[in-house]
């Protein structure tokens, strides 16, 4: 009966060991779990930071345009105002660079008109007199030419036709002349800084 009894003490103690080793397994089993879960939520921290870091980079490459447009902006609005300043100051200093010039050139005008009214107003009958009068009035007139700059067209015989500066009123034949050469001139041309204001009425060779 003790034989039995000691078999049936020793089936209980196995019996008792094979539930308790499940439970250590089992403990095991979710140690590793534990684990497991506990790397993806490090994993998934560290995905969210470098998220937050590239999100934050953006924004501040985003402000740093921001602020970049605005200052060439700043800068443009600056440039156009500044051109436009100096659009107004050009035409300005060309406004008064004509006035003055206007009134230099109708200044030595009234000089000459002063010389033509002294000369109709002698009653003297002298008529060397009044030739003397007009050959003054003409050698002002020279002068006030030379300060204002305008120079005279005046082509002698056998220059060269130049239909920039000479036109060519009569054509006739010329002994020892090539043609559309000058042979005489009819009335005089004129030129303001190289620029013609009248070209010269001449006669030239066929």
């Amino acid at each position: 009966m003790q034989n039995k009894n000691d078999h049936g003490n020793m089936e209980d103690q196995d019996q008792s060991l094979g539930q308790e080793n499940p439970v250590l397994e089992d403990g095991l089993g979710m140690d590793g779990l534990g684990s497991e879960d506990s790397d993806l939520n490090v994993s998934g921290d560290l995905n969210t930071n470098n998220l937050d870091n590239t999100e934050i980079a953006e924004q501040t490459n985003i402000t740093e345009l921001e602020l970049k447009v605005a200052e060439l902006k700043d800068l443009y609005v600056r440039s156009q105002a500044e051109i436009q300043n100096m659009q107004r100051r050009t035409q300005d200093e060309l406004k008064k660079s004509r006035d003055y010039a206007i009134a230099s050139f109708a200044k030595d005008l009234v000089v000459v008109k002063d010389y033509l009214e002294m000369a109709l107003k002698d009653q003297s009958g002298n008529f060397e007199a009044i030739k003397t009068g007009v050959d003054l009035t003409l050698k002002q007139l020279i002068q006030v030419f030379e300060r204002q700059l305008i120079k005279e067209i005046n082509p002698t015989p056998k220059d060269k036709l130049d239909p920039h500066l000479h036109q060519a009123m009569n054509s006739v034949e010329s002994d020892g002349q090539e043609s559309n050469t000058v042979v005489s001139v009819m009335q005089k041309g004129y030129m303001l800084n190289d620029r013609v204001l009248r070209p010269a009425m001449v006669v030239v060779a066929k």
